[in-house]
C-alpha cells in the first residue's frame, strides 16, 4: 500500500512513542528523532510504501538506542489482555461455531495493536466493542469454499497478544483438512510477534512455525528470506493478518493463489484502501 498523507504524521508519533519506551535518555532521543525527520523527509513521497517507510523508523530507533525490543511490556500486556478475554471469546464462539464466529475473533484480536492505536489505546473496550460488530466487508464465504480445495495455508501472523486468538482460528482451519504454517518475525519490531512468542502460547501445536526471516513491518518481500519466499509461492491460500502485512503484500506478486486479508480498519489511510469505514472489520480476499 502506499502512504497516504496522513501517514507523515502517524510516522513520528509511532517515533515518539517508540522511542519513549526505548531509552530514557533525553539527549539520545533528540538526535535520534533529528535522524527520524530526515528518514520522513527523504523517504515520504506519493508512491512511498508504508510499511518500508516504517520498517526503516523503527529499524533506526532500535539500532540508535541500542533496544532491540522497545515494545517488550507492550507485548507482554498484549498476551496479558487476550489471555483475560479468551475464556468469553471461546464462549461466543461455542455458541455460533460456523467459520465466521472463529474469523471474527482473529479479526477482534487485531485491536491489540499499540502500533497503530498508540499505547494509551483502551484496548480492552476496544475489543469488547469489536466482537459486537458484524464483519462490514465479509469475504467469509470465498474463504471457506477456497479451503475445500486447498492443502496448504499459510498464516501471516501480526501482533503479540493477537496470535492468542489467531490459534482457534487456525484450530478451526485444520478442519478443512489443511496444512497450516504460521510466518513470524525473526527479530522483534514494533509488538509483532516473534517466533518464540507463538512458542509460549503453544502456537507450535497447531499448525508449523517459520520466521519471515528479519523484523520487517509486515512483509517486504526484498527483505523476507529465500525460505519464506518458497513457503509463500508454494502455499495454496494466504491468510494475511492485520495492518503491516496488508500494506505488504498488496505491493507483492501474489500469482493464482486466494489471499485473504482479515484486519480491523484500525486507520483513515487504511479504511479508505480498502473501501470501507475507520473501525470496520474486514475479510477482504485480494
Amino acid at each position: 500500500m502506499k502512504v497516504y498523507y496522513e501517514c507523515a504524521p502517524c510516522f513520528l508519533r509511532q517515533a515518539k512513542e517508540a522511542l519513549d519506551l526505548a531509552t530514557e535518555d533525553e539527549n539520545l532521543k533528540m538526535e535520534v528523532m533529528e535522524e527520524l525527520v530526515g528518514i520522513v523527509y527523504n523517504e515520504f513521497r506519493k508512491d512511498a510504501v508504508s510499511n518500508e517507510v516504517g520498517t526503516k523508523i523503527h529499524r533506526t530507533i532500535k539500532e540508535r538506542t541500542k533496544n532491540e525490543d522497545p515494545y517488550l511490556l507492550e507485548k507482554k500486556k498484549g498476551n496479558e489482555i487476550a489471555l483475560k478475554f479468551l475464556p468469553k471469546i471461546k464462549k461466543i464462539i461455542k455458541e455460533k461455531d460456523g467459520l465466521e464466529a472463529y474469523v471474527k475473533a482473529a479479526i477482534v484480536g487485531n485491536i491489540i495493536d499499540f502500533g497503530a492505536l498508540g499505547v494509551n489505546f483502551d484496548t480492552e473496550k476496544g475489543i469488547i466493542e469489536n466482537m459486537e460488530k458484524d464483519i462490514a466487508l465479509n469475504h467469509v464465504p470465498e474463504l471457506e469454499e477456497d479451503l475445500k480445495s486447498a492443502k496448504t495455508v499459510l498464516y501471516l501472523a501480526d501482533n503479540n497478544g493477537e496470535i492468542v486468538f489467531d490459534k482457534l482460528l487456525i484450530e478451526k482451519l485444520k478442519e478443512y483438512d489443511v496444512e497450516v504454517t504460521v510466518a513470524l518475525k525473526e527479530k522483534p519490531i514494533l509488538n509483532d510477534a516473534c517466533v518464540e512468542d507463538a512458542l509460549q502460547i503453544g502456537l507450535d501445536d497447531a499448525a508449523n512455525l517459520i520466521s519471515t526471516g528479519t523484523d520487517s513491518i509486515g512483509v517486504i518481500y526484498g527483505d523476507v528470506s529465500e525460505e519464506f519466499k518458497e513457503i509463500f509461492d508454494e502455499s495454496d491460500l494466504v491468510i494475511s493478518k492485520g495492518l503491516g502485512n496488508y500494506e505488504g503484500i498488496t505491493e507483492m506478486k501474489l500469482g493464482d493463489k486466494p489471499v485473504f486479508c482479515l484486519l480491523n480498519a484500525k486507520c483513515d489511510p487504511i479504511a479508505r484502501d480498502i473501501g470501507v469505514n475507520l473501525g470496520d472489520n474486514v475479510v477482504l480476499k485480494l
